[in-house]
C-alpha cells in the first residue's frame, strides 16, 4: 500500500482506497485482514538459549581449551582436565549471560502502538482493537490519541500531532487535509499525514487509514531494525585477532615440540603431556573472564557518572570513539520552547535567560537600559501572549512542567518571568469570554477578553508577517503611532514614526530568524459591545501591535563545553537530525559545531542526489545533516564506519533507533529516550546530559589503557609460561623434564597473574588520556610496540624460570622439588613484572603506592601461591615440595632481576620495544 497519499485529494484517496465517511462494511474488513493481516510489528526470531550457549564455543580459545581437556581426560591426568573444564564453562557461561539479555527493540516498538481505536464501520463509530485496523478503515482522531496506523487526514479541527519521536521535529505539527503539490516530501513535512505511534496534542479530526503494520513508517523503521546488522566493537574486534593470534601461537608451537620430540625419539604419551602444557600455557585462560570483570567495574564507575552501558564491550569503544553523530532534539536541546529574544515597537531588544520550561530567568535588556517590566508595550504584549493561549504551565514536586503546545507554554513561561501569570490576571478581573483557535489558513489566533473595568478587547497573536499586514498603528514607548502620515504644517513627513515602527519590526523579525528563531508578533484591538458578536475576520483588522517573541529548542547549556572538550579530544560531533536545515545550522554555529566555513550543511534531500562514494568524499567535512529520514541516518553512520571512523550515534526517538543499532556504539537518552532507542542502544545517559559522554569517552580511554595493561601482564605471563617449557625442551634434549605441570600453568594464569592483574582495572588514569588523539577502529591492542615488550619481557621472565629449574636439578633435588622452583621463580618474576605493566613508561616513573588495590592483590596472590606450596593440600593437588627458607629467599630477590634490568635499560636508552 505505499503510496504518496499525500499528493492525492481526500476524495482521489477514498477511491484509492475504495472507502467511504461511512467506513468499511464489516465483510470488506475480513476480507482486507486476511489480505493484510493484522496490524502488528513483525520481528525475526532470534536463537534460542541452546543456540547462543553453543554458540560461545566457537571462540578459538575454547576450542583449543576443549581438546586440551578432552586429552587429559584420554591419558588420565584427570586433575586437569576437570581444571581445564571448569575454566571453559565459566568463560563460555560469562559470554552466554551477556548475550542472553538480547535487544528488545521490536517489542518496544509494539508497546508503543495504541491498544485501542475509534473507527467509522458501516456508518457507526465503535472502539475496536489497534490490531485489527485495515487499510482504509475510517478512522476518528482526538485529542490524546495514539494513532495507530499511518493515516491521510480527511479532516482537520485545530489537529496538532507530536510527532518529534518519529521525526526529530521539536514541535507538534499542524495537520490539515489539503493535497500537497511536491512529489518528494521528508517525513516532517507531510503534513496532511498522520503515523503510528504519534501523539494528538490538540484538536480533533478524521483520517482514512492508508498503511498498517508493517506498511507504515515505523513498520518500516522495524524492518531497517532488523534488517540492520550489528556491526562488532571495535573491542570484540581486536580480541577476536588475540583469539585467533594465540591459536595459531598454540599450535605452532605444540607442532615444533611434536616435531622435535618425535625427532629425539620420545614416547608418543610424553609428546602429548607436553603439548597439553604449552596449549594450556599458551592461552591465558582467564582473559574473557578478567576482561569481563575489569568492564564491569569500569559500567558501574560510569554508572556513578550517569553513563548506564548494555552492553560491556561497548564501554572500552567510547574511549576509541572518532566521531560522535549526535541527534539535535533531546539531545543537544533540552527539548523545552522557550522565548530567546523580544522586541518591542520602541526598537529595544531583550535576551531571555533561563532553561526551557524552568521559571528561572530574566529579561536582560540589549543595548539599552530599561527593565522589561518598565516597558507598557512588553508588559501588555506578554499579557496578551498569556490570555490567548491554550497551555497550561504548573509547577509538581519542584519540577516546572507545561502542558499543551510547548510554544504556548513558552509564552507563559516568559511571563512568569516578569511576575505575570493567568493566576495574577485573573485576580486584576481578565475574562476570556470568545476564542478563536489558530489555524494555519490565516496564521494566527485572538481571544476577546474583557477587563477589570469592564471594557473590551481583541487579544491577538501570529505569524509577524500576517500580523503587519493586519495592523493599523503600533504602541510605542507607551503611545500609539498610526499608518496614517503625520502631518507638520501643510506638508507631511517623507517617513513617519509608524513607518519606523514597520522599518524596525521587519529587522527585528530578519535578526531573529537569521538565529533561527520562530517568531511570534501580539497585538490586540479595543472594542465595544457591538462587536463582540462578529466573526473573527472583521475583528481581527486594526490591529495595534506589541511586540514580537523569538522562541526556539534553546540548547543545553553544558553542551558548549563538552562539544570543545570533544574537538580537544580529536573527536568531531556531527549533528544528524530531522529538523529544518536552518535551525540545525544556527544551532550548531551556537554550540561549536560548525567552527568555520569549511563545515558544510547537508539536508536529505541533497543526500537522495548522492551515490555512496560522493557521501563517503563528504563526510569528513560536514558539521550537520538537516531533514533527514532513518534510512539517512542509517547511511551516514554506515560511511563514517566506512571511512575508517568509530562512529557513535545519540539519539531519542524511534527514527534513531536503527543508526543506534548499526553504529560502533549507540547513546540513548534515559528520560526522554523512547524505549526502542533504549533497546537499540550500548549505552543509556541517565541524565540526557551530552556532557555526560564527554565522561564516559574518558572512562572509556581509561579502560583500554587499564585493559592494555592487563593484557600486557596476562600474554607477558603466557610467554614465560611458553619460553620455559621451550627452553627445556630445547636444551635438555630426549631427558626433558617439564619445568611446569599444567594444573601449576593454570594456577599461574587465574590466581598469581589474573588476581593482581584485576587491580590494573582501577589503575588511576595517565596524565595525556585526554590529549591524544582517538584511535582508529583498526587499532591493534599491541600498538605501540605493546607486542615487542610482551616477547621481550616474557622470554626473559621465562629465561629466569628454566635457570632456576635446571640449577635446582643440577643441584641434586628432586624433579618435583625443581618444579616447583621454576613455579615460585615465575610466580614472583610476574608480581614484580606487574608494577612495570601498570605504566607505559617505566616502573621508575609510576609511584608503586598510588593503586593501593594492587598492592594488596600482590600480597594476597604471594599469600595464595605460597600455600599451594607449604599446605599439604596444595601439595597434593599441585604436586609441589616445600622450599628452603633461603631458597625461597633468593627466588624471590632473583625473579626481579628481569623486571628491574630491562626496565633501567629502557629508561637509560628510550628504546619503545623493551
Amino acid at each position: 500500500m505505499k503510496n504518496n497519499w499525500f499528493n492525492k485529494t481526500t476524495k482521489e484517496t477514498l477511491q484509492a482506497l475504495n472507502s467511504s465517511n461511512e467506513g468499511l462494511l464489516h465483510e470488506e474488513v475480513a476480507q482486507r485482514q486476511q489480505q493484510y493481516g493484522k496490524n502488528e510489528l513483525q520481528e525475526n526470531q532470534g536463537k534460542t538459549p541452546l543456540e547462543l550457549f553453543l554458540h560461545q564455543f566457537k571462540n578459538p580459545l575454547i576450542l583449543i581449551l576443549a581438546i586440551g581437556a578432552l586429552v587429559s581426560f584420554a591419558t588420565g591426568h584427570l586433575i586437569d582436565a576437570i581444571a581445564i573444564s571448569a575454566i571453559i564453562l565459566i568463560n563460555a557461561g560469562i559470554a552466554f549471560w551477556q548475550e542472553l539479555k538480547a535487544q528488545k527493540s521490536m517489542q518496544a516498538l509494539k508497546d508503543m502502538a495504541a491498544p485501542m481505536s475509534l473507527v467509522i464501520r458501516n456508518g457507526e463509530v465503535i472502539d475496536v482493537p489497534a490490531s485489527e485496523l485495515v487499510p482504509g478503515d475510517m478512522l476518528k482522531i482526538q485529542t490524546g490519541d495514539i494513532l495507530a496506523a499511518d493515516v491521510r487526514i480527511l479532516e482537520a479541527h485545530n489537529l496538532n500531532i507530536d510527532e518529534a519521536a518519529l521525526t526529530g521535529e521539536s514541535e507538534p505539527v499542524e495537520k490539515h487535509a489539503e493535497a500537497l503539490q511536491e512529489k518528494e516530501i521528508p517525513l516532517g513535512d507531510q503534513n496532511n499525514m498522520g503515523f503510528m505511534t504519534t501523539i494528538v496534542t490538540s484538536g480533533h479530526g478524521l483520517g482514512v487509514v492508508t498503511g498498517t503494520g508493517m506498511q507504515t513508517e515505523v513498520g518500516h523503521i522495524a524492518d531497517l531494525m532488523s534488517s540492520t546488522e550489528e556491526v562488532k566493537t571495535p573491542m570484540q574486534v581486536r580480541m577476536d585477532t588475540i583469539a585467533k593470534s594465540l591459536m595459531f601461537v598454540a599450535l605452532g608451537v605444540v607442532a615444533v615440540v611434536a616435531g622435535i620430540g618425535l625427532f629425539y625419539g620420545m614416547a608418543w604419551l610424553e609428546v602429548i603431556n607436553t603439548s597439553i602444557s604449552l596449549s594450556v600455557a599458551a592461552i591465558p585462560e582467564g582473559l574473557p573472564t578478567i576482561v569481563s570483570i575489569v568492564l564491569t567495574m569500569g559500567s558501574v564507575k560510569m554508572a556513578k557518572s550517569n553513563a548506564l552501558a548494555r552492553q560491556l564491550s561497548a564501554i572500552e569503544t567510547l574511549g576509541s570513539t572518532t566521531v560522535i553523530c549526535s541527534d539535535k532534539t533531546g539531545t543537544l536541546t533540552q527539548n523545552q520552547m522557550q522565548v530567546m529574544k523580544s522586541y518591542d515597537g520602541a526598537g529595544r531588544y531583550w535576551n531571555v535567560s533561563g532553561e526551557g520550561f524552568d521559571l528561572k530567568g530574566e529579561f536582560q535588556p540589549a543595548g539599552h537600559q530599561v527593565p522589561a517590566n518598565e516597558s507598557l508595550e512588553m508588559m501588555m504584549g506578554l499579557t496578551v501572549a498569556s490570555l490567548c493561549n491554550d497551555a497550561e504551565h504548573k509547577v509538581t514536586n519542584g519540577e516546572s512542567q507545561v502542558r499543551g503546545n510547548p510554544t504556548e507554554g513558552a509564552l507563559l513561561v516568559a511571563a512568569a518571568k516578569v511576575e505575570l501569570d493567568l493566576e495574577t490576571l485573573t485576580q486584576k478581573g481578565y475574562q476570556v469570554i470568545k476564542k478563536f483557535p489558530f489555524d494555519s489558513a490565516r496564521k494566527m489566533a485572538s481571544v476577546i477578553v474583557k477587563d477589570g473595568e469592564g471594557n473590551h478587547f481583541l487579544a491577538a497573536k501570529g505569524a509577524p508577517d500576517v500580523m503587519l499586514n493586519h495592523a493599523s498603528g503600533f504602541m510605542a514607548d507607551g503611545k500609539v503611532l498610526s499608518l496614517s502620515p503625520q502631518v507638520q504644517g501643510s506638508q507631511a513627513l517623507a517617513t513617519s514614526p509608524a513607518d519606523e515602527c514597520v522599518a524596525g519590526y521587519h529587522q527585528a523579525i530578519d535578526q531573529f530568524a537569521n538565529d533561527a528563531l520562530r517568531t511570534l508578533a501580539v497585538g490586540f484591538r479595543e472594542l465595544d459591545e457591538s462587536q463582540l458578536d462578529k466573526k473573527y475576520e472583521e475583528l481581527e483588522k486594526d490591529l495595534t501591535l506589541l511586540g514580537l517573541f523569538g522562541i526556539m529548542d534553546p540548547p543545553r547549556p553544558e553542551v558548549r563545553q563538552a562539544i570543545e572538550d570533544c574537538f580537544s579530544a580529536g573527536i568531531r560531533t556531527v549533528m544528524i537530525t530531522g529538523d529544518h536545515a536552518l535551525t540545525a545550522a544556527a544551532i550548531a554555529r551556537d554550540i561549536g559545531i560548525i567552527r568555520s566555513d569549511d563545515d558544510k550543511v547537508v539536508t536529505g534531500a541533497e543526500l537522495d542526489q548522492m551515490d555512496d562514494d560522493e557521501l563517503y568524499a563528504i563526510c569528513p567535512n560536514v558539521a550537520v545533516f538537516a531533514r533527514v529520514t532513518p534510512e539517512h541516518k542509517l547511511r551516514i553512520v554506515k560511511a563514517q564506519q566506512h571511512n575508517n571512523e568509530v562512529a557513535s550515534m545519540t539519539g531519542d526517538g524511534v527514527n534513531d533507533a536503527p543508526a543506534l543499532r548499526r553504529a560502533d556504539i549507540g547513546v540513548a537518552m534515559g528520560i526522554t529516550g523512547t524505549s526502542v532507542a533504549k533497546d537499540s542502544s550500548d549505552l543509556i545517559l541517565l541524565d540526557d546530559n551530552f556532557s555526560t559522554i564527554v565522561k564516559a569517552v574518558r572512562q572509556g580511554r581509561q579502560i583500554f589503557d587499564n585493559l592494555c595493561k592487563f593484557i600486557r601482564q596476562a600474554l607477558t605471563a603466557n610467554v614465560g609460561e611458553v619460553s620455559v617449557i621451550l627452553f627445556a625442551f630445547l636444551l635438555m634434549g630426549p631427558e626433558m623434564v617439564l619445568p611446569l605441570t599444567p594444573l601449576m600453568i593454570l594456577w599461574i594464569n587465574l590466581v598469581s597473574d589474573g588476581l593482581p592483574a584485576l587491580a590494573l582495572g582501577v589503575e588511576p588514569e595517565e596524565q595525556d588520556l585526554m590529549e591524544r588523539q582517538p584511535r582508529k577502529r583498526n587499532a591493534s591492542f599491541f600498538g605501540n610496540h605493546l607486542g615487542s615488550r610482551i616477547v621481550c619481557r616474557g622470554l626473559a621472565l621465562g629465561g629466569a624460570s628454566y635457570l632456576a629449574f635446571s640449577w635446582s636439578l643440577g643441584a641434586g633435588h628432586s624433579e618435583m622439588y625443581a618444579q616447583t622452583v621454576a613455579f615460585a621463580m615465575l610466580i614472583f618474576a610476574q608480581l614484580w613484572h606487574l608494577f612495570d605493566s601498570r605504566t607505559f613508561t617505566t616502573l621508575f616513573r609510576k609511584n608503586p603506592f598510588t593503586n593501593k588495590y594492587l598492592l594488596g592483590a600482590v600480597a594476597l596472590s604471594a599469600g595464595l601461591s605460597l600455600g599451594v606450596i607449604y599446605t599439604s593440600m596444595g601439595q597434593a593437588v599441585f604436586m609441589t615440595e616445600a622450599l628452603q627458607l633461603t631458597h625461597l629467599l633468593g627466588i624471590a630477590l632473583a625473579a626481579a632481576l628481569p623486571t628491574f634490568l630491562l626496565s633501567g635499560v629502557k629508561e637509560v636508552t628510550k628504546i619503545k620495544w623493551l
